[in-house]
């Protein structure tokens, strides 16, 4: 076995690194005999030298290996899951999985936090009175078996040696490393025991991988390497040009999710996007035979109301509410200062910087600068205005949700800066490519 500082020289010197070589260094990393700053040597040597597919699929299964693997025994469906790069408004998880759920899969899902300007799962399930997602290994079994999906944390026993990887790539400028990316996603979600995995991976403006090439690149990495550990794979690449829902921010995004598996209302992006994921997990788990099927079950079990069904149970079984989908207004607590933003001048939405707008989130409280940091789970905005929607000045662009009345101005600033009405412009597409 290579010492850490030989193998961080081979790599630096752009050699190919050996299964063995790898293994060690992730044992070490998960043991301690491996420091920060031999980690921080490490991911610098991978982002500028790069992996080949087979050191990623080592690296991979390394990571996955270096804790507790979950197992479905008994089971009757597939054991499916997704993953979101993140974005503002994107709250595809919530209403997804329990979509599948009701048409026979599985979902363990484990969910992260916000990053930067993008939203968390997990914190925006947080909104939601009592609910917990830090569950026990046996409740999130349990969850899992009785209602087909359950949403939770990490936590310290799952992929651990990814933990310590990621918090020094998150200060050494090594995050948007795409070996270290697949690595990361990859290791976690072979972790969960998974029959099959589709990726939504966002570019544009306010997104991780803004050019479209790094995002087909990364969705053929991510591929590749799960072919290779033996997960079959399938990857989207979708619109992060502006928010994808209605409305960004926790509460209000519980609330979307609320309205959207009721039928009460349905962004169109949102849908779009919902319905090629759900239909690209169906196809690959083998629950519909073609594309129009798969629509057509995901359809069906929003119609009838057992998607709506299932996630009411799941947050019952999480701690939360047994009423929230009933009536969401009780239990999801509206922010202090809600007002509209108008347009100044007639034109059409001609810009988003959508990176801009989660960071005003951020600024409302709705976000952490710093690990640890509280967040408001009531502020956000609603009612965003799109690209290529025609406006008249004094007509709302969106609607601020916010703490206090210093908080709305200062957001509201921002927000004129980051949303430019101007020329008529074509409407974006939600989704842009599937790769398989």
């Amino acid at each position: 076995m290579l010492l850490p500082e030989e193998l961080i020289k081979a790599k630096r010197d752009g050699q190919e690194l050996s299964g063995e070589a790898i293994r060690g260094f992730v044992d070490g990393i998960t043991g301690g005999s491996v420091n920060d700053a031999q980690i921080s040597a490490f991911t610098m040597a991978v982002y500028f030298r790069g992996m080949s597919m087979e050191e990623q699929s080592l690296l991979t299964l390394a990571m996955r290996d270096s804790g507790r693997t979950l197992h479905w025994p008994g089971l009757d469906g597939p054991v499916l899951d997704k993953h979101s790069t993140g974005g503002v408004g994107d709250l595809v998880s919530l209403v997804l999985a329990p979509m599948l759920a009701a048409c026979g899969a599985y979902i363990p899902m484990i969910s992260g936090r916000g990053l930067g300007h993008t939203g968390g799962t997990l914190d925006k399930l947080e909104s939601i009175p009592g609910l917990t997602v830090n569950l026990s290994h046996e409740t999130f079994d349990k969850t899992v078996r009785q209602v087909g999906l359950a949403i939770t944390g990490q936590g310290s026993d799952l992929a651990p040696a990814d933990g310590r990887i990621y918090a020094v790539r998150d200060v050494t400028a090594t995050v948007d490393s795409i070996p270290l990316i697949v690595a990361s996603i990859l290791s976690k979600k072979l972790a969960e025991g998974l029959d099959g995995l589709v990726a939504d991976i966002k570019t544009g403006n306010g997104a991780f991988m803004c050019e479209r090439n790094l995002a087909r690149d990364l969705a053929a990495d991510l591929i590749e390497v799960a072919a290779l550990a033996g997960l079959p794979a399938r990857a989207l690449i979708t619109d992060m040009n502006q928010p994808l829902a209605a409305s960004a921010g926790h509460a209000l995004e519980i609330g979307e999710t609320i309205e959207f598996l009721r039928g009460v209302n349905r962004q169109p992006r949102l849908e779009d996007v919902v319905l090629s994921l759900g239909s690209e997990m169906l196809l690959l788990s083998n629950l519909a035979d073609k594309p129009t099927a798969a629509r057509d079950m995901l359809t069906s079990v929003l119609e009838s109301g057992q998607a709506a069904e299932r996630f009411a149970r799941m947050v019952a079984l999480q701690g939360g509410p047994v009423d929230l989908v009933d009536s969401p207004q009780k239990h999801l607590v509206p922010a202090p200062v809600v007002r509209d933003l108008p347009a100044e001048i007639d034109g059409w939405v001609q810009f988003m910087d959508t990176r801009a707008i989660g960071l005003s989130i951020v600024g409302l409280g709705g976000g952490r600068r710093h690990a640890g940091e509280l967040i408001d789970h009531r502020v956000g905005l609603s009612g965003f205005r799109l690209v290529g929607d025609k406006i008249s000045k004094g007509d709302p662009i969106l609607t601020i949700h916010a703490a206090d009345e210093q908080s709305w101005q200062i957001a509201a600033r921002q927000l004129k800066d980051a949303i430019c009405v101007g020329r008529k412009m074509d409407a974006l597409p939600a989704v842009y490519e599937l790769i398989t």
